[in-house]
Formats: C-alpha cells, sequence, structure tokens
C-alpha cells in the first residue's frame, strides 16, 4: 500500500500525511512541483521528527511517477465512481490525494483505475486532504491486513 500526493501545496497537510505514513509504515509518493519549499517549517512541524522516517519517494512530474508506480492507481476524489468503503482494496495498490487547492486536471482522473470517494452530508465539498487520507488509508490497511508495523505476537 503506498499513498501518494500530486503537487501537494499545503506543507501541514503534507507533513501531517508524512507523519501518518511514517507511524503506520506505509511509502509516500510526491509528486512535483510542490507549492512550497521542501524545507518548510510548516512541513517540519506538521510531521513533527517522524516525517524524516518516512519512505519517501520523490517524482519530478506525473509522467516520472506513472513509470515508477505499480499496481492499481485509485484517485480520491468528489467525482467518483465508488465510496471508498465499497470497493476490495489490494496490498499493491497507491492511494492518490490531489493538490488542497484544485484536486487534479483530467488526465490524471482517467489515469486513475479507480475514482473513490467520502460520503458527505448535503451541502459540503471536502474533507481536509490529510484527514481523508487517513481514513481511506486506515479502511485499505484494515481490508489487506498489512500494518506493516504491526507487532507481531
Amino acid at each position: 500500500m503506498r499513498l501518494a500526493l500530486y503537487q501537494p501545496d499545503i506543507p501541514q497537510n503534507c507533513g501531517t500525511l508524512l507523519r501518518l505514513a511514517a507511524c503506520l509504515g506505509v511509502a509516500v509518493d510526491l509528486i512535483e512541483p510542490f507549492g512550497f519549499l521542501w524545507d518548510d517549517k510548516r512541513l517540519r512541524r506538521a510531521g513533527l521528527d517522524y516525517a524524516a522516517l518516512a519512505q519517501v519517494t520523490r517524482h519530478s512530474s506525473w509522467d516520472a511517477f506513472q513509470k515508477a508506480r505499480n499496481g492499481r492507481l485509485l484517485l480520491l476524489t468528489s467525482h467518483a465512481d465508488h465510496s471508498y468503503t465499497e470497493i476490495t482494496y489490494d496490498s499493491s495498490d497507491t492511494l492518490l490525494l490531489g493538490r488542497e487547492s484544485a484536486g487534479v486536471p483530467q488526465e490524471i482522473h482517467d489515469a486513475a483505475n479507480l475514482r473513490i470517494s467520502i460520503p458527505l452530508c448535503h451541502g459540503f465539498r471536502s474533507l481536509n486532504v490529510a484527514v481523508a487520507g487517513a481514513m481511506v488509508l486506515g479502511e485499505a490497511l484494515r481490508q489487506t491486513h498489512s500494518f506493516p508495523c504491526r507487532k507481531q505476537s
């Protein structure tokens, strides 16, 4: 299981997702360009010391990411075919999160194997990207029983 962030533009959300990934043992793909400097103090503050421990692969572009990835690409979007709870996940899936300010362009929607959403109450557009990523990643790990850091008994 992997998390991928498409051109993230809010360093606090990126840091939070790096912290989440580090704590859960999930690899992260960061697709450039970013909307902030990589050494932004807000990124470090949100990620605490954990972000530095995350398994991160930076991709210089969407094309570079596409060449490197394996498995299905699942796009979290408000323009989705399925609820995140209605699908079956595979441990080789990559969960793709779009930019906070603009989501992803149509070309990325078209490249996704599945488009999934989190059902919201009427009148609400979206959740914070880090919250949405955490919810869907939690469900995907639960289904695949692939918590890499789980202590063995």
